[in-house]
């Protein structure tokens, strides 16, 4: 039970990546990034609870559906996520015990720390977290302007491309099996056991690589 919590944890604190890429293609589209990103965070809780790795199949390939899913019902349910009142006084606790914990810290509290505090995992803290944050109006007037309309800004369309030339730049730059690790994984979709078996590695072995990789390739894109 709890080798089955940790996996879950993992799989959620690990995956934060595909939440944001999910909700970038959702920007300018006169919804919130914060909310396209709780929204997406749903999805990976969701995800992450119901993936059965015995199929086969790499969390990512199951993910990302789950969570194009929950950003794309901000749109149908009309722009705002919808959050239920038992959630919302648990929000409204982890406000306050935050408040308390700032204070005792003399600084904002990491989520780690909040969720300690709190008895609840990293996930669920996060969670919390982004139910409190208060919803923007699009039609609100500011303080400087009579204006009753927020300007959104739109993602240009060269930067999804450039995002995609670098992104190919990086992983061609790659040694020819990590280059491979890399493919298998994230265009193939295999899962590490089916990935070694390909790479005459062992699945550990994979694993350890492949986090390696990515941390290779995060630093390169930044």
């Amino acid at each position: 039970m709890r080798e089955n919590k940790d996996e879950r944890e993992a799989l959620i604190g690990e995956n934060y990546g595909l939440v944001h890429a999910c909700a970038n293609k959702f920007r300018g589209r006169g919804v919130e990034y914060d909310d396209l990103f709780q929204a997406g965070c749903v999805g990976l809780i969701k995800a992450a609870d119901n993936f059965d790795k015995s199929r086969g199949f790499a969390f990512s390939t199951y993910a990302v559906p789950v969570i194009l899913g929950e950003i794309r019902r901000i749109f149908r349910d009309g722009g705002t996520v919808k959050v239920g009142r038992t959630l919302k006084e648990r929000a409204r606790q982890a406000m306050k015990i935050r408040d308390e914990l700032a204070s005792e810290l003399s600084r904002e509290p990491t989520v780690s720390e909040l969720a300690e505090r709190l008895g609840v995992d990293v996930a669920s803290a996060a969670e919390l977290i982004t139910v409190s944050m208060p919803a923007i109006s699009l039609t609100a007037c500011d303080d400087e302007s009579k204006s009753g309309q927020l300007d959104i800004p739109v993602q240009a369309p060269e930067a999804e491309i450039t995002e995609k030339m670098a992104l190919r730049s990086v992983v061609e730059a790659l040694e020819e099996k990590d280059r491979r690790l890399i493919e298998l994984r994230y265009f193939k979709g295999m899962t590490q056991v089916k990935t070694a078996e390909e790479l005459g590695m062992s699945q550990v072995q994979v694993s350890r690589r492949e986090k390696i990789i990515l941390g290779i390739m995060r630093k390169s894109m930044m």
